[in-house]
């Protein structure tokens, strides 16, 4: 059992969770993930960890309530226990050898993000930040990213706060004028990062993202996360989740990621009756 210390709620949907995990936090680097389980009957959620502290144990963890696990994690106070949690797992970002990176965060992928900003910085690599989000109220993170980037750039769909429009846009403009960008990060939803892969590759800039596929045991064997990158099988927990954008297979990501759109559905109707 692992027990929430500290709990925040950082967008009406986005909470922000301080778990007790020593030997996960004494482990983790910049792209691992854990899975976790809310209780005996929960299913297994595969989160990043946002950010972690070696010497008191801590890990946080930041999600969005998008279906019924994640909302009842949600709910959930300091104090009280999560059942089971698994990792650190996937490969971290090699950080090596980069100088000037550019990372791109959408919604909640912003507290995917973070780490690898704060990553990278600590390498010593210039890094530019952008977030992007619907509204004001749904930016998270800025005060973290201020802290550990270079330059900080947000936008908003309907212009509340910062840029309005994409994310794109801001990274086209830094494209055309700032010629020294040697990699391009973006976490975010998935056609948030098709765009940014498209987009990148008119100027042949590496490119990474990490990728949010469906997961079950996180080991590789149940084939739940597969992925096609460079036309070839991947296992999103055990060969990623980061990957060379311009190798994944966009289109089929998204069909997969829509495969129990129903039965998610049907768990949700549920829950709302059992709870009226």
């Amino acid at each position: 059992m692992y027990e929430i210390l500290a709990k925040e709620v950082l967008a009406p949907t986005i909470k922000k969770l301080k778990v007790k995990a020593p030997l996960i936090a004494k482990k983790t680097k910049a792209g691992n993930f854990i899975i976790l389980r809310v209780d005996e009957k929960g299913e297994r959620i595969p989160l990043t960890v946002a950010d972690y502290e070696r010497k008191t144990g801590i890990i946080t963890i930041i999600f969005q309530e998008v279906g019924y696990s994640t909302k009842l994690l949600g709910r959930m106070e300091p104090g009280d226990k999560i059942q089971d949690i698994v990792g650190p797992l996937g490969h971290h970002i090699d950080l090596e050898g980069y100088q000037k990176v550019v990372l791109l965060g959408g919604g909640s992928g912003t507290a995917l993000l973070y780490p690898k900003v704060r990553a990278f910085y600590e390498q010593g690599a210039e890094v530019i930040s952008i977030t992007g989000a619907r509204t004001k109220n749904l930016v998270i993170l800025e005060e973290e990213l201020e802290s550990f980037s270079d330059r900080v750039f947000i936008a908003t769909d309907d212009g509340s706060y910062g840029h309005k429009g994409y994310v794109t846009d801001i990274l086209k403009d830094l494209l055309i004028q700032e010629k020294d960008i040697d990699l391009v990060v973006a976490i975010g939803p998935v056609p948030m990062m098709k765009a940014v892969s498209d987009l990148t590759a008119e100027y042949e800039i590496e490119t990474i993202v990490s990728l949010n596929t469906i997961m079950v045991d996180g080991t590789g064997m149940c084939g739940a996360c597969r992925v096609t990158v460079g036309g070839e099988r991947k296992f999103t927990c055990v060969d990623g989740p980061a990957f060379d954008a311009h190798q994944v297979d966009f289109e089929e990501l998204i069909n997969r990621l829509n495969f129990y759109q129903n039965e998610e559905n049907l768990v949700h109707s549920q829950a709302v009756e059992e709870d009226n």
